[in-house]
């Protein structure tokens, strides 16, 4: 049998008796996807279901004309949440500092009909702590037991698209996989419980969207775990990438250059002056860093340690930049030992050596883009003159010219 195409693109089965079947155009959704970092992050030759700023734009046409008609009950109230990686990739485009791209931003929002405006570092934090309770290296008390606890290592997840990398292909890895929900998965739970009670609407008069760095985050928010039966409502209602925004701001003639700027609203992590403010620790949410440091000094007390700058830590980078080893050491004896693994060059490495036994890592910081999600598929690329390594580093240091903060010392 062959496949041939007509001329309205049409395919069909041609049977060797002449005979023809019409086929049906398959579809692939959000649930078939892989998140490889592949046809997900070029989805425009693909056709594939995904959540996109047009939502957006619908329930906001909705609620305007709902307004008009006096019709105030069928009136959502729009949330939306933007991560600090992707207004670090815009204030880099556009020469900005992150203070004046989100306060830019949530002048932006709001002139489309936007409610609140709110950043997830707020959110980050709670995942943060969270992750550090959960460790197995905070269940360590007894120091004698080395590096031989069946629950080691720890494996982050944060990161969706090595979350569904793992339950599709390496199910035997799943228990070794953090429990705590992700900064959006979190901020979607804040907002439609905490924030609704607190202004007093349901959590599905709620319409929430997260602004992400990678468009596996639409997969996330899209997964049955997220869903509210009772409410019939998503914790996360739509995910718009960095890259949709710039779409956006495009097709409403935005100039982000020249644009006003909106005060920050409450659940976004400032200073007591209004200054924007992010976690700790590095641009893939900080995890390595803070776990480490948290669990040096619950459990043995040792507080002079910071991992972004190598004190009391040693630090060692693999074959490539992105697979990186943090070992805390007391008198040449390795009390913790966590790892950061980028890339699915190194996720592939990690889930070899987990099944053979020969891993010995209290807590690893996963994240399936190279250079974790300071680079993520939905992030915004260099124009052709500058190669990629620098446009990396210079969305990072943006990101990390923002003053940094402790989970612990958040009081929002």
């Amino acid at each position: 049998n062959v496949i041939k195409i007509d001329d309205s693109g049409g395919y069909y089965e041609v049977f060797q008796d002449g005979a023809e079947t019409k086929l049906e155009k398959a579809k692939i959704t959000l649930d078939d996807c892989l998140a490889c970092s592949g046809c997900i992050t070029s989805a425009e030759s693909v056709l594939i279901t995904m959540q996109t700023h047009e939502e957006l734009y619908n329930v906001l046409k909705s609620n305007k004309q709902a307004r008009q008609e006096g019709r105030v009950d069928e009136v959502k109230t729009v949330v939306v949440s933007i991560a600090p990686q992707s207004r670090a990739s815009i204030a880099a485009r556009y020469n900005l500092t992150p203070q004046q791209v989100f306060r830019r931003m949530t002048h932006f929002f709001q002139s489309l009909g936007v409610d609140y405006v709110f950043d997830t570092s707020f959110s980050q934090d709670f995942s943060l702590l969270e992750s550090a309770r959960e460790s197995p290296s905070m269940n360590k008390t007894n120091k004698s037991k080395g590096f031989e606890d069946s629950s080691l290592p720890m494996l982050a997840s944060s990161c969706p698209g090595w979350i569904c990398y793992a339950e599709k292909t390496h199910g035997f890895i799943l228990p070794y996989i953090s429990q705590t929900k992700s900064p959006q998965q979190i901020m979607g739970s804040i907002v439609k419980d905490y924030f609704a009670k607190k202004i007093g609407v349901m959590p599905n008069n709620i319409y929430h969207v997260g602004i992400m760095m990678c468009y596996d985050k639409k997969l996330e928010a899209s997964r049955t775990d997220f869903f509210d039966e009772k409410y019939q409502t998503r914790d996360v209602d739509c995910v718009i990438t960095t890259v949709e925004v710039i779409d956006m701001f495009e097709e409403q003639n935005y100039n982000i250059k020249e644009s006003p700027e909106s005060y920050l609203h409450s659940l976004t992590k400032t200073t007591q002056d209004g200054q924007l403010l992010r976690s700790s620790g590095s641009a893939s949410g900080g995890f390595l860093e803070f776990i480490l440091e948290y669990s040096a000094r619950e459990l043995f007390g040792i507080t002079e340690i910071d991992v972004e700058r190598a004190k009391g830590v040693m630090v060692k980078t693999g074959r490539n930049k992105d697979f990186k080893e943090v070992i805390l050491e007391v008198e040449g004896e390795p009390l913790l030992k966590f790892a950061s693994a980028y890339g699915f060059r190194n996720i592939q490495n990690l889930v070899r050596k987990i099944k053979n036994g020969n891993m010995q890592y209290h807590y690893i910081e996963v994240m399936a883009c190279p250079s974790g999600c300071i680079n993520g598929g939905g992030q915004l690329k260099p124009s052709e003159t500058v190669p990629i390594k620098e446009w990396i580093n210079e969305v990072n240091n943006v990101y990390r010219s923002v003053d940094a903060l402790s989970p612990e010392q958040n009081e929002v």
